[in-house]
């Protein structure tokens, strides 16, 4: 659990620092439009910090942590944030200096967004194994 609770720690840091150096980098090179920097800063805290927020409460609820299901999630989810925040940054960093960017980068965020719901799916799993049917003497929950 603490390892969740220290990845959340750190995205959050790293979505506010990414938000500063958006402000501040696109102020110093005087740029106006649009850049895939802008979304960094979201993607860093709804994607990294918010979910692994989610994952520690249930996972101290459904003891989670432990099993190997949740370990594939951990480090998949955790490769796509990288590959995806990655390419956005590279990205992003090149449209603000006027560099024509690679086609590969437009791939590499598609990419990181794959490896990132191949985590999920596995995180899914881990929680599904976890979350028990209802038995024949406690009532089940109404849909």
């Amino acid at each position: 659990m603490r390892r969740s609770l220290h990845t959340a720690h750190v995205y959050m840091i790293l979505g506010l620092v990414s938000g500063l150096f958006y402000r501040e980098f696109t102020k110093l090179n005087d740029f106006t439009g649009e850049s895939q920097l802008s979304v960094v800063h979201t993607h860093l805290l709804a994607l990294g910090m918010l979910v692994f927020l989610i994952v520690l409460g249930l996972d101290k609820v459904f003891g989670l942590s432990g099993m190997k299901s949740f370990n594939v999630f951990y480090w998949l989810y955790n490769t796509g944030m990288v590959i995806t925040v990655g390419s956005m940054v590279f990205r992003g960093v090149q449209t603000v200096l006027g560099n024509e960017i690679p086609e590969v980068f437009a791939f590499l965020s598609g990419a990181g967004h794959i490896v990132l719901t191949i985590g999920l799916i596995a995180f899914f799993g881990a929680l599904g194994k976890r979350v028990k049917k209802p038995t024949a003497d406690t009532p089940a929950e109404s849909s």
